[in-house]
């Protein structure tokens, strides 16, 4: 279940840089997770009451309502924000840096071999994706960081905060608070589309809302709490290997020797961090789990 759950954001959330450009054609970015995070919102809360998960804590309600707020309402909003302004190859290899910040602020005792891992895996990002060809936006480096940090932080603080079985009522409070975030601020930063809407933009959204939303947000969740921070973070590896492939098949993109490299490197320090981790990095999740 747990490898599943990895897979599922590792492959879903790496075709959604793709769908997020389609729909930055039509929607804003704050419309954009508006829209998206309705979807899944909702359908979250409908499925849960179908399977007849049990009903969310009280105590838990503000930490969910924080969790979603940090990572759809902030972080989220941050990167699509800067897909505005950046290449996405720029915001892979920055966003590639949480398996990075998910290590440090928890203080993972990590072995030598884990941190070779999680360093050579960023460069098989920076390879791949080339992300200083052309000129920077500042400030949309500027806001992959702080979306980047804000994850990891936002991440480890549900993993302390928020347990039990009701998976997807929990993800939805979270996506309906990030949805609330963007209804409000929406209005107030360029309305909910900035272009007249079509239909691939709203296919996208609705691709984003069902599963890079639903499914894969739900999957995250979840791993997050069954595997340690910076083994479970290295899915970010792999979201920009899937999207320069997605790029190349449907696109057209070019799809040379240096990214041939750079997937291999890539899936090497993921190998070097998935395959037969030490004691120290079990024992790092234990006292997280134990907070829950």
């Amino acid at each position: 279940m747990p490898l599943l759950a990895y897979l599922t954001c590792a492959l879903v959330w790496g075709s959604t840089y793709f769908a997020i450009a389609l729909g930055l054609e039509s929607f804003t970015p704050y419309g954009m997770v508006a829209a998206r995070f309705t979807i899944g919102g909702l359908l979250a809360i409908a499925l849960g009451f179908l399977r007849k998960e049990p009903s969310i804590r009280k105590s838990e309600l503000l930490h969910l309502m924080l969790v979603g707020a940090l990572l759809l309402g902030g972080s989220n909003a941050l990167v699509t924000w800067s897909e505005e302004h950046v290449s996405s190859g720029m915001a892979a290899i920055l966003c590639a840096l949480v398996p990075v910040f998910l290590a440090i602020f928890s203080r993972e005792d990590l072995k030598p071999r884990v941190w070779a891992g999680l360093l050579l895996g960023l460069v098989g990002v920076g390879v791949l994706t080339n992300p200083l060809a052309g000129s920077v936006h500042l400030g949309g480096v500027g806001a992959l960081l702080l979306a980047t940090m804000i994850w990891s932080f936002g991440t480890l603080h549900g993993k302390r905060h928020i347990h039990g079985q009701a998976y997807l009522k929990q993800v939805g409070i979270e996506m309906l608070t990030a949805a609330a975030m963007g209804h409000v601020i929406a209005p107030l930063s360029g309305g909910y589309l900035h272009h007249a809407l079509t239909m691939k933009a709203a296919l996208a959204v609705g691709y984003l809302g069902l599963f890079g939303s639903l499914l894969a947000f739900t999957a995250y969740i979840y791993l997050a709490r069954v595997w340690s921070p910076a083994k479970m973070g290295t899915y970010t590896y792999i979201n920009p290997v899937v999207a320069l492939l997605l790029g190349g098949i449907f696109l057209g993109e070019p799809f040379g020797l240096r990214m041939v490299i750079g997937m291999i490197v890539i899936l090497a320090g993921v190998a070097m961090v998935q395959l037969k981790p030490g004691r120290n990095s079990k024992a790092a999740a234990a006292p997280i789990a134990e907070n829950v």
